[in-house]
């Protein structure tokens, strides 16, 4: 246990944090053959079987997850929107949920093509892509990488963006060893260090069946992948990504967030977006889409187009 206390406040400001900077976006979609699509898994570029699901009919929503968490926990969000007019589309992560574990390709540029597999075998047009947490820094280098021309408008939620390592060009970033002291723990005793630092994701009066079910989710995610995605993260530079993004943005976090903090990423990924727009939510913690469910399906339904009712 007094490893455990040791670590918390250094795991709960870099465990769901920040991979390489790359090339400008380009708007034209980058030529690739359609992928295998078998039932609920698209192939991608590498073989990999990703799981994918779809409720509802209409313009077309993507989710892309956070850090070792599958489509599952989109479930309060994709109900609501499927159930207003939209189609919603989530997919398990490669390593996360029900797609394979290949044991590779855990870095930003693989996550952001297997987006690109999920859009393209899917053949998905005027897409509105919301990611939370690591998704967000996936849907920027899958701009980066393939261009907005699928891509209508794009929902970053309690992003990890800019970048949150500490560096003489970043002093206000997060301390490099503290993702290392986080990584050795995962490989130690990841559901011990989820459970430890489970409730500055979430509000002192989250139920704990839900945060139960939050920690199940995560414990079922590949370790292999657990760790390979959070180096990802803690390195990852968007700084000369983000300013290229030219489609309507929406950026909601909350000022409570203790994974990601307010003033390193979300309002720093608002100034390099132009036309951005930055909702704050008092209060909230980086798990947002749990406990504030009701506001955060708002303000997407009125993101997407439509009307909340």
């Amino acid at each position: 246990m007094q490893r455990r206390n040791v670590l918390k406040s250094a795991i709960s400001a870099a465990a769901l944090v920040g991979l390489l900077s790359g090339a400008r976006q380009a708007h034209a979609e980058k030529p690739t053959t359609k992928p295998a699509v078998h039932g609920p898994y698209i192939e991608a570029r590498d073989g990999t079987p990703l799981y994918w699901r779809s409720w509802g009919e209409g313009a077309p929503v993507l989710f892309v997850a956070a850090w070792a968490l599958p489509s599952d926990a989109w479930q309060y969000q994709m109900i609501r929107l499927a159930d207003e007019g939209l189609r919603c589309i989530a997919f398990d992560r490669r390593g996360h949920g029900r797609s394979a574990d290949p044991g590779r390709g855990y870095d930003i540029d693989t996550l952001a093509d297997d987006i690109a597999s999920v859009i393209a075998g899917l053949d998905l047009r005027d897409v509105t892509l919301v990611g939370h947490s690591l998704g967000c820094a996936e849907i920027v280098r899958y701009l980066t990488r393939h261009g907005s021309a699928r891509i209508k408008r794009v929902a970053l939620v309690a992003p990890i963006t800019p970048f949150l390592t500490k560096a003489a060009d970043n002093p206000d970033g997060l301390d490099p060893m503290a993702g290392e002291a986080a990584r050795d723990a995962f490989r130690h005793d990841f559901a011990g260090i989820l459970d430890a630092n489970a409730r500055p994701f979430v509000m002192k009066d989250t139920p704990q069946a839900t945060v139960a079910w939050i920690e199940t989710m995560m414990t079922g995610t590949s370790l292999k992948a657990v760790v390979d995605c959070n180096r990802a993260l803690n390195e990852a530079d968007f700084r000369k990504e983000l300013p290229a993004i030219g489609l309507p943005t929406l950026i909601v976090q909350g000022d409570a967030d203790m994974s990601a903090p307010l003033a390193l990423t979300g309002r720093k990924t608002a100034a390099l977006i132009p036309g951005s727009t930055l909702k704050v939510y008092e209060g909230a913690p980086h798990g947002l889409i749990f406990t504030h469910v009701d506001r955060l399906n708002g303000d997407l339904l009125a993101f997407a187009g439509k009307r909340a009712t």
